[in-house]
């Protein structure tokens, strides 16, 4: 099974900051899926770069693809914008979990526009950029995610 993890900032890839949530996105994965290859990318906060490399993984049928960073209201935070180009489907189920769950611990975190979808048999995630943040949102669907992808790869539909 391959996942991908796409960190997108402006910052980190100019070198101004070191990316530390994507790793921290990459380990929990391995945690939970040891046996999958985990494939990581950083792109800069480019809509075009973003589309072609969710259209990329899914091509080669990434099983999940998670995005970390520009999921905010700042100028130029466009992952959500870049995911709705490539999805088919939306779950939102899945975003409206992650804000929930943030939210108990830091209200900003109603000002995430992140969004879920599938494209094809690929899971897109949508993860805020900080590390905190990313690691929190991931932990509050991570075991939805597992059921998730098993249905998609035609397993059972309900536990």
């Amino acid at each position: 099974m391959i996942f991908a993890v796409v960190t997108i900032s402006d910052r980190c890839t100019k070198g101004l900051r070191t990316d530390t949530a994507g790793p921290a996105v990459v380990a929990a994965l391995k945690a939970a899926w040891p046996q999958a290859e985990i494939v990581g990318r950083l792109l800069p906060d480019e809509e075009e770069q973003i589309v072609a490399a969710l259209l990329e993984f899914s091509k080669n049928r990434a099983a999940l693809v998670l995005t970390v960073g520009g999921t905010g209201l700042g100028p130029r935070d466009r992952t959500p914008e870049a995911t709705r180009r490539v999805i088919d489907r939306e779950a939102p189920g899945l975003a409206e979990a992650m804000r929930a769950k943030s939210a108990a611990n830091n209200p900003y975190a109603w000002l995430s526009r992140g969004v879920v979808g599938l494209r094809g048999a690929t899971l897109i995630v949508n993860l805020p950029g900080s590390e905190r943040g990313a690691i929190e949102c991931w932990n509050a669907i991570a075991v939805l995610v597992r059921h998730g992808i098993h249905v998609i790869q035609g397993g059972q539909t309900h536990p």
